[in-house]
C-alpha cells in the first residue's frame, strides 16, 4: 500500500466533526480522570457500592461517564446518535446493556427486548447488527455448568445437557428457544447478531450454542456471527477451526474479533484454581495473533464475514492495506470495522471518511443495567498503555486546532 493510499487517524478535525466545542471540552475533562489509575480504582468500588445501598448518584452517572459511553436510557433514545452519525457515513451496533440476570422472567424480558431492537434497527440502514450477551438470557451457573460437556466438531456440535437436572433441562430448552427466536427475526429483518464472548468458564457453551445457530440461520446470508477473544492463546486456532466447519457443513462464517474485556478476571481465577492461565504470556502475542485473524479472514472472504472490533490503530490499517493489497474494496461487504461509542473517534470516523464499512457499539439501557459495562470501560481506559493518553492527545490537539 502507497503512503498516499493509508488512512489517517491523526485527522482530529474529522475525528470530533460530530462534538461542539462545550461537548469536546467535556470530554476531554472526562478523559483527564480516567487517566488517573488510582481514581478511577476508587470511583470504582464505590459506585458499585453506592448502586447496592440505593445512594442518588444516577445524576452525576449520567452526566459524565454514562453520556459519554452509552447510547441512553431506552431504545427510543439512540436515535439522535443513530440519526446524526448517518450524515458521516458511520453505522451503529445496538447493545441492550442487560447481563448477569437471574430470574427466567428477566430472561424473557431480554429477549423481547431483543427482538424490539431487531424490528427497531430494521428501520434504520445504517443499524446492520445488534450485539447480545448470552448471559442476558441464561443464568451463569447454568452455561457454566454446561461449559465442560460442549463438543465443537467438524461432523457434529453437541451440547450435553446430561449434567443438568430436570429443572435445568428446562431451563436449558427455554435459552434455545430464546436464542432461535432472536434469530429467525434476525434472519427475515437482514439484522445481523453478535454474539459476545464472555468468560472462558461459561464460553465453550457460548460458542457450541452460537456455532449451532450459525449452522441453521448463515446458509446464504451472515445473520450470526461469533465473538473470537484474541486476548486468549487458543483462539486463533479456535477462528481457523470454525471457519473449517462451516465449509464442511455448507454455511458461512460470522466472526467478530476482538482482543477482550475479561483478561484481569480470567488472571485472578485461574491464579486461585492453580490452572493454567487462558491469557496470551503478553500484549505483543495477542496483538500478533489479532492480525494474524485478520489476513486469515480477509484470505477467505468468500466464506468468512469478520468484524474488526478494534481500538489498535495499526489493526485497523492493517486490515485496510490487506484489502487493498488483495485489489478488493474498502467498502467490501464482508468486512466491517468497529469501535466502542465514546472511544477511538480518530479511527472511527476517518475509517468513514476512506470508504469503509464502518460503526460505532452503542450500548444502552437503564444506568443500574449498564453499570457493568461502564465500569469495564472505565478501568479499560485506565488499564490499557497508552489508551487515555491517546485520547488526550487527540482530544487535546482538536481544542488547539479550534483555538477554543
Amino acid at each position: 500500500m502507497n503512503v498516499k493510499d493509508k488512512v489517517s487517524f491523526d485527522d482530529t478535525k474529522q475525528a470530533f466533526v460530530y462534538k461542539s466545542d462545550a461537548q469536546l471540552k467535556k470530554t476531554y475533562r472526562l478523559f483527564q480522570l480516567m487517566n488517573q489509575s488510582w481514581l478511577v480504582k476508587a470511583g470504582t468500588s464505590l459506585t458499585i457500592l453506592a448502586v447496592k445501598w440505593r445512594l442518588p448518584i444516577n445524576g452525576l452517572l449520567r452526566s459524565t461517564i454514562f453520556e459519554q459511553f452509552v447510547g441512553g436510557e431506552t431504545l427510543e433514545q439512540t436515535s439522535t446518535i443513530v440519526n446524526d452519525f448517518k450524515k458521516y457515513g458511520i453505522s451503529l451496533i445496538l447493545d441492550y446493556g442487560a447481563e448477569g440476570k437471574e430470574s427466567e422472567q428477566d430472561f424473557d424480558k431480554a429477549k423481547n427486548e431483543f427482538i424490539r431492537v431487531i424490528n427497531y434497527s430494521a428501520r434504520f440502514e445504517n443499524i446492520p447488527f445488534i450485539g447480545i450477551k448470552l448471559t442476558a438470557l441464561a443464568r451463569f451457573a447454568l452455561l457454566e455448568k454446561l461449559n465442560g460437556s460442549t463438543k465443537i466438531a467438524v461432523d457434529q456440535i453437541t451440547i450435553d445437557n446430561a449434567p443438568l437436572s430436570g429443572a435445568e433441562q428446562q431451563e436449558w430448552a427455554n435459552v434455545e428457544r430464546r436464542l432461535v427466536e432472536i434469530c429467525e427475526l434476525a434472519a427475515q429483518k437482514k439484522v445481523g447478531i453478535l454474539i459476545d464472548a464472555e468468560e472462558s468458564w461459561i464460553q465453550n457453551t457460548i460458542d457450541a450454542l452460537t456455532m449451532k445457530v450459525m449452522q441453521r440461520y448463515n446458509q446464504k446470508q451472515v445473520v450470526v456471527y461469533n465473538t473470537i477473544q484474541l486476548y486468549r492463546h487458543d483462539r486463533l486456532e479456535f477462528l481457523k477451526y470454525c471457519h473449517e466447519l462451516a465449509i464442511a457443513n455448507g454455511f458461512l462464517f460470522g466472526a467478530k474479533i476482538v482482543r477482550g474485556a475479561y483478561m484481569e478476571k480470567e488472571r485472578r481465577r485461574a491464579g486461585s484454581q492453580n490452572k493454567l492461565s487462558p491469557i496470551q504470556p503478553d500484549k505483543s502475542s495477542s496483538d500478533q495473533d489479532f492480525n494474524d485473524a485478520i489476513a486469515y479472514s480477509i484470505q477467505h472472504l468468500d466464506s468468512i464475514s469478520v468484524i474488526v472490533a478494534s481500538h489498535n490503530e495499526y489493526s485497523s490499517q492493517l486490515a485496510v492495506q490487506l484489502l487493498q493489497e488483495a485489489s478488493l474494496p474498502t467498502n467490501h461487504p464482508h468486512v466491517h470495522f468497529s469501535q466502542l461509542y465514546g472511544m477511538s473517534d480518530n479511527i472511527t470516523f476517518n475509517l468513514a471518511k476512506a470508504g469503509c464499512n464502518v460503526s460505532k457499539y452503542l450500548p444502552y439501557g437503564p444506568i443500574e443495567d449498564v453499570i457493568p459495562y461502564l465500569m469495564r470501560r472505565a478501568q479499560e481506559n485506565s488499564s490499557v498503555a497508552g489508551q487515555t493518553s491517546r485520547e488526550l492527545f487527540l482530544i487535546e490537539k482538536e481544542i488547539k486546532r479550534r483555538g477554543i
